[in-house]
């Protein structure tokens, strides 16, 4: 990280910030999609330490079931709901059985269909139970998981290739492909999750094991990936922890 230079960082930091939230950002500059990508983690953090201010200001007003609604909701408004219209995209195109080029059609399509109404509500209520039956003294995990979702997004692009070759959003994320040393700021994750507790080591299981799955089920029915499908996986991936935090850490 230190050999990119203070430009450079600052410049990945920044476009990470301009496309996974809509919080602005003072100053011009292009945005730079490989440089981004190893600040998304980071970024997480970020949007975490504001889910965290978020709950802390609504716990003052109102009582738990309401709180984490609000949680909700803050998450879906900070990113602009960006990764949630990638999973009603992405569960409209690969339910049932469809050729790839059929689904990758049908995810361009700006229309949403029944499964990504349904699989989009369902997501959220479960992510609201997660967050709802997290104990008051764990709260920390509201800080950590979001950034663990959007971590996972450097092992979709470093091991899956990109679906759309001709273009697309997510296609300047793939290339030139992650290094080894680009996955530091996971390394500073998982430390830092450790710091905090020894108990995170089932919050870091939870992780690998929901990632893996959901890498190896793309895999298998496209052999590929696409923005939409990363948006998915920041879902998936966001709610799965909440469930396994609330089994862990559950009131």
């Amino acid at each position: 990280m230190l050999r990119q230079g203070p430009k450079r960082i600052y410049q990945g930091l920044r476009s990470s910030v301009q496309f996974l939230t809509i919080m602005p950002w003072p100053g011009e500059g292009a945005f730079d999609a490989r440089a981004a990508l190893p600040f998304f983690p980071i970024c997480g953090l970020g949007i975490g330490v504001a889910l965290v201010v978020v709950d802390a200001l609504a716990s003052q007003l109102w009582p738990r079931l309401i709180v984490s609604l609000i949680d909700v909701v803050a998450l879906a408004v900070i990113s602009g709901a960006l990764h949630l219209d990638g999973l009603a995209d992405t569960a409209d195109g690969l339910y049932g059985r469809r050729e790839p080029e059929k689904i990758l059609s049908i995810m361009k399509d700006s229309r949403v269909g029944a499964m990504g109404v349904v699989v989009v509500v369902c997501g959220l209520f479960l992510k609201w139970m997660g967050i709802a039956h997290i104990a008051a003294h764990y709260k920390i995990w509201l800080l950590l998981v979001p950034a663990y979702a959007r971590a996972a997004v450097l092992f979709g692009t470093r091991f899956l290739p990109y679906g759309r070759p001709g273009g697309g959003t997510a296609h300047p994320f793939f290339h030139p492909p992650l290094k080894a040393t680009d996955f530091w700021s996971v390394v500073v994750l998982v430390a830092l999750s450790l710091l905090i507790s020894w108990q995170s080591i089932i919050l870091n299981a939870g992780f690998a094991a929901v990632m893996v799955t959901v890498l190896w089920w793309y895999r298998r029915k496209m052999n590929c990936i696409t923005g939409d499908m990363l948006g998915a996986l920041i879902e998936i991936i966001e709610t799965g922890l909440f469930l396994v935090a609330a089994i862990q850490w559950g009131a």
